[in-house]
C-alpha cells in the first residue's frame, strides 16, 4: 500500500516541475498554461491523498471543482491563445507584452 508520504513526495515533485517549467521557460505561452495546469494537478493529488488517508470525502468533492475551474480556465486560455496567434502570428510572451487596444 502507497503511504501519505509517498503521495506527498510525488505532489511535491509535481508542484516543482511546474514551477520550473514557469521560471525556465516565459517565452511560450502554450508551456506556461500547461505548467499552470501542473501545478492544479500537484494540488489535487495532494487532496485526494488526504481525502483518502484522513477518511473524509470532502477533498474528493473539493477536487471536481478545482478540475471544472481548471477545465474552464484551459479552455478560455487556449482560446485567448489562437485569437492571439491569429491577429499577432506569435505566440511568445515577449511579443505579446504591448496590449494596445
Amino acid at each position: 500500500m502507497i503511504s501519505l508520504s509517498q503521495f506527498l513526495v510525488f505532489g511535491a515533485i509535481l508542484f516543482s516541475i511546474s514551477v520550473a517549467g514557469i521560471f525556465l521557460n516565459r517565452k511560450n505561452v502554450l508551456v506556461l498554461l500547461m505548467a499552470i495546469e501542473l501545478m492544479l494537478l500537484a494540488v489535487n493529488v495532494n487532496f485526494i491523498a488526504f481525502s483518502h488517508f484522513l477518511g473524509n470525502i470532502n477533498g474528493q468533492v473539493f477536487v471536481f471543482f478545482v478540475l471544472t475551474v481548471a477545465a474552464a480556465e484551459a479552455a478560455i486560455g487556449l482560446a485567448i491563445l489562437v485569437t492571439l496567434f491569429r491577429n499577432r502570428r506569435t505566440i511568445n510572451v515577449e511579443d505579446l507584452t504591448a496590449m494596445k487596444g
